[in-house]
């Protein structure tokens, strides 16, 4: 079965013109109170379990998006994993080591920022991998979710998507505004000029 390809520069960026940020936010806020409802009912019912996937590029929002999803849901029931670059440790065992040890436990949330994609993503895009190697991983990714889905975990996955225009003016305002200096890291830089958009 062949891949199909995504040309991601051809996708828009923009919000809809019509979009109405006052009654998205509303509407968020209702729809984060039904999430913390279903989160106590798979929380007492301890049978299933949720992994959301967040994928994007440097400054694309994944922080942002769990604080604003996930503010009301329960700090019990819920986990987040960032994943950075690999450690020695994680690099002596096969790749997807780092990653099955934080899958969700029943009645449990997992939110992975940055995922079992990275080692495939990146590493190609930094020429660390040939094709070969990936297309192993990418059957290997394949059947580790499904061994998850059999075993009860609903997997979502997301892609934040942005522009080099817009991600240039977040790492800008990274270093402009006080409160996001801890964000700023100046290999982002450097990154950023690797990815074809």
């Amino acid at each position: 079965m062949g891949m199909s390809i995504i040309d991601l520069a051809a996708i828009s960026t923009r919000a809809p013109q019509n979009l109405n940020k006052k009654s998205i936010k509303a509407h968020t806020k209702e729809l984060t109170k039904e999430l913390d409802e279903l989160q106590n009912k798979l929380y007492a019912e301890s049978k299933w379990s949720l992994l959301v996937i967040l994928q994007g590029m440097d400054a694309s929002g994944k922080d942002g998006a769990v604080k604003q999803v996930f503010s009301s849901v329960n700090p019990q029931g819920i986990r987040v994993k960032s994943f950075k670059e690999p450690t020695k440790k994680e690099l002596a065992h096969d790749f997807l080591w780092r990653v099955h040890r934080h899958t969700p436990a029943r009645g449990k949330i997992q939110i992975f920022n940055r995922s079992h994609y990275e080692d495939v993503l990146v590493t190609r895009v930094l020429g660390l991998t040939n094709d070969e190697t990936a297309q192993k991983r990418f059957r290997i990714i394949n059947e580790f979710e499904r061994l998850l889905q059999e075993r009860g975990t609903q997997i979502l996955k997301f892609y934040l998507h942005l522009s080099e225009e817009e991600q240039q003016e977040r790492f800008q305002d990274r270093l402009n505004n006080p409160r996001k200096h801890w964000k700023f890291n100046p290999n982002d830089l450097k990154s950023a000029t690797d990815w074809p958009l």
